[in-house]
């Protein structure tokens, strides 16, 4: 198994960072309709929220973005930092950093399962902690650089698979990507709504489910060293 997928491991860390795009979604959802209408991966939906907020419209909220955008800016940095000697790809540090994305989800999930309906604070800390995990999981995944396959946004993915595929060229060999990437974040988004309806903890637990297995197979991709 492991011979398999280090023959190919650019199949296999599409394939991964596919999933996580898929877990993104989910979490996302859960952030914006679980979590006071906050995004803890698309910071650009999270920078619009705070802009529209800040004029007292519609009673948007400012903390929440807040939080969420600069925990995940920490998680970044905490990722970038830590990856900055090691070459792209996977390696030994890449899936301690997913693993550590993979607790805080779980974590996260305990938290509002053993507390269905957290008061203010506390709801704020989860936000922050998922903000956190998916700026760490975006750090990790840029680290990994699959082209076009961010994790937490498509609006350059929409980008490039509009501006190709009337171009042609190299673009068009990556639309199955794009495409993909664009679908499974979508179908996140369906998947943690409805989710939502059954326990705001089942989306994080799904997305921690989603987050282990890409450890446990990246992990076995690396190369041997």
């Amino acid at each position: 198994m492991s011979e398999r997928l280090r023959a190919n491991p650019a199949a296999t860390h599409l394939g991964l960072m596919l999933a996580l795009t898929f877990s993104t979604g989910v979490i996302d959802a859960v952030g914006y309709l679980g979590l006071d209408r906050v995004f803890t991966g698309n910071m650009t939906g999270n920078v619009v929220i705070l802009g529209m907020a800040l004029t007292g419209v519609d009673d948007l909220p400012v903390v929440g973005p807040v939080i969420a955008l600069v925990a995940f800016m920490c998680g970044a940095a905490v990722g970038g930092r830590t990856l900055r000697t090691f070459d792209a790809g996977w390696s030994h540090k890449t899936t301690v950093l997913f693993t550590v994305v993979a607790s805080v989800l779980t974590a996260a999930a305990i938290v509002v399962i053993v507390d269905e309906d957290p008061v203010h604070w506390l709801a704020l800390t989860v936000t922050g902690a998922l903000g956190a995990a998916m700026g760490l999981q975006a750090a990790v995944a840029r680290h990994i650089a699959v082209k076009d396959v961010t994790t937490v946004v498509v609006t350059s993915t929409i980008t490039g698979l509009a501006a190709d595929s009337a171009a042609g060229g190299e673009g068009l060999n990556f639309w199955k990507r794009r495409m993909g990437a664009i679908l499974l974040i979508g179908a996140g988004a369906c998947v943690g709504a409805l989710l939502l309806q059954w326990h705001l903890g089942a989306g994080m637990l799904l997305s921690a489910a989603i987050t282990t297995v890409v450890v446990i197979v990246g992990h076995r991709s690396r190369p041997v060293v």
